[in-house]
């Protein structure tokens, strides 16, 4: 699958900082809120490439993780699909085939045109709530 990364700008890490153990706490609800935006720009292209093909079982499998802290100490939230299939196979799959086609299957990419259409948006999401839970601490 994508791999889609954002970095806060320097200022937003600052405010961070002060935060102190409050810290954790707030990231987790800032990275949910970016996720959110992504999410829906990759159900909305999704549902989309698949012009009223599909029984919807795909489109239903997408979700966003829980925060998560990666081996570099960095927290991540992820887009990816519940498995498996009603009929067992796995929706990884079926979402591979739909972003880069398969022999007699043209490509329709959804989640590259999701990361980098979401991005700006994705970030003021979470600069406004960073800022919110800010004056609220």
């Amino acid at each position: 699958m994508a791999k889609c990364t954002y970095k806060l700008p320097e200022d937003l890490l600052k405010k961070l900082s002060t935060l102190g153990s409050k810290m954790d706490e707030i990231s987790e609800v800032v990275l949910e809120a970016g996720g959110e935006v992504v999410l829906d720009k990759v159900k909305s292209n999704l549902e989309g490439s698949l012009s009223g093909e599909s029984s919807g079982e795909l489109v239903s499998s997408l979700g966003l993780t829980g925060v998560r802290i990666d081996r570099n100490g960095n927290s991540n939230i992820k887009i990816g699909f519940s498995e498996p299939r009603k009929d067992g196979s796995s929706n990884a799959m079926v979402a591979n085939i739909i972003e880069y086609g398969k022999h007699g299957q043209p490509a329709k990419p959804f989640l590259k045109p999701a990361k980098s259409s979401s991005q700006k948006q994705c970030i003021e999401v979470m600069t406004k709530k960073l800022e919110e839970e800010i004056n609220k601490a």
